[in-house]
């Protein structure tokens, strides 16, 4: 599960992911990227391409598989970082016996 971030987080992750020290972003409309896939596909390998469209905006962001699956990883990282804070919390310990008995193992 995704981790939910708060809006300042995305431009820094952008940033991170891309490692740029700003999160430029190209924008073309919906009609520009039909014409010219290949030459917007080739940009989104080096920086996210903005998609908009007449009347709706933003409707969407090319971006490189690489940059894509280092985005859901940090995502997800961000998702523990609660978790890992209430487990080292947690005092005391837990025979095998025990942790077994409650992983119904």
């Amino acid at each position: 599960m995704l981790a939910r971030i708060r809006p300042e987080q995305p431009s820094i992750i952008v940033c991170n992911l891309y490692r740029l020290h700003t999160a430029a972003t190209a924008s073309v409309t919906l009609s520009q990227l039909r014409n010219r896939q290949s030459d917007y596909i080739a940009t989104a390998q080096s920086e996210p391409v903005e998609i908009t469209s007449r009347g709706a905006g933003r409707r969407a962001v090319l971006v490189s598989p690489e940059f894509f699956d280092r985005a859901v990883k940090a995502m997800e990282d961000l998702a523990d970082i609660p978790a890992a804070d209430e487990a080292r919390k947690e005092t005391g310990r837990v025979s095998q016996e025990e942790l077994e008995r409650e992983l119904g193992l």
